[in-house]
């Protein structure tokens, strides 16, 4: 009887086939599983706008109906369209005005078609067109963090629509930050693609409770957005994947419009809490004061980046009156 001894070598060999394939059974089963979460997410937080296909792209969106002139709302980075309801904000101006919110390309239910770079001018330009689809002529929009790049973004290249411009806990000037180059690894291909379907979505679900109280710190995070904010959405590997591409070019993005802020024509009013521990509000919001001429800025003592929850009915004020600026006088 010959006993068979296997030579080191083979046994390393089978040793990294074996790691190999218990790897690759892993990432398959940690796929598997977050595309049954996201299915399920979306099964629990169904759609309850409307939709509109432009340009080949489906955006979903929320429109109260009413006055104009309509007001648009933009949310930030890693939330939805759901933002704006939770914050109080549409319930603050729909008396008034026809509010409009559009969850951004690869948030909520909106499209994010592969074959465009949404950059902050890509998106102004979506908008742009939907509006004209909803029969929008003039419009104030309202940006927060993100999606304020993408208000300027709109100011400046639709100026005969855009009459009016809010900005809320905005990045505008490029400066270093160390959340970019964590943020953007998702967006990196193959990788990010591998992360945002296996890890990606668990850390951010370690993650979300502590990344959503630095949000409203120093005040708490209200129970109204705890309750009611869909963040299983948001760690959907689609969503996850507009988060990461959006936190790669946001650097870029501020550097390319910055030199740009000067010739904004409509009203500006830039927002900001003195206590945001995500965007420092002296290099960002108080200096886009300084290069903007004519622009209005409010600093709310005690508030984070969620500025828009703590100070909901001074917002919904300013947009009154802006609105009640651009409407025409009575004849006589």
């Amino acid at each position: 009887m010959f006993e068979l001894i296997r030579r080191p070598a083979e046994t390393r060999r089978s040793s990294w086939v074996s790691g190999l394939s218990a790897l690759a059974v892993s990432l398959f089963a940690s796929a598997a599983w977050n595309e049954r979460v996201a299915k399920r997410a979306e099964r629990c937080n169904p759609p309850h706008g409307r939709m509109i296909d432009v340009d080949g792209v489906k955006l979903h969106y929320l429109d109260t109906g009413g006055s104009q002139p309509a007001v648009l709302l933009l949310h930030g980075n890693a939330v939805t369209s759901a933002d704006m309801e939770i914050s109080g904000l549409i319930d603050e101006l729909k008396d008034r005005h026809r509010v409009i919110a559009f969850d951004r390309p690869g948030y909520g239910y909106s499209e994010r078609p592969r074959d465009t770079t949404w950059t902050p001018e890509a998106q102004a330009d979506l908008f742009a067109k939907a509006l004209e689809q909803l029969k929008v002529e003039i419009v104030i929009v309202f940006g927060h963090s993100w999606g304020a790049l993408v208000a300027v973004a709109c100011a400046l290249r639709h100026p005969r629509l855009v009459t009016g411009v809010f900005l809320a806990s905005g990045y505008y000037f490029p400066t270093p930050r160390s959340d970019v180059i964590v943020g953007s690894i998702g967006a990196i291909p193959l990788l990010g693609d591998l992360m945002r379907w296996t890890i990606s979505p668990l850390i951010g679900r370690l993650t979300a409770p502590a990344a959503f109280a630095k949000m409203f710190a120093p005040l708490a995070v209200p129970g109204r957005f705890r309750d009611l904010f869909p963040a299983s959405l948001s760690l959907r590997p689609t969503q996850m994947r507009a988060s990461s591409e959006e936190a790669l070019m946001m650097i870029p993005a501020s550097h390319r419009l910055s030199a740009q802020y000067g010739a904004i024509r409509a009203p500006m009013t830039i927002i900001a809490g003195d206590a945001d521990k995500i965007v420092d509000w002296e290099r960002q919001s108080k200096a886009l004061h300084d290069a903007a001429p004519g622009s209005w800025f409010k600093l709310f003592p005690g508030v984070g980046h969620m500025v828009h929850y703590a100070a909901t009915s001074e917002i919904g004020a300013a947009i009154d009156e802006v609105a009640t600026a651009l409407m025409p006088m009575p004849a006589a």
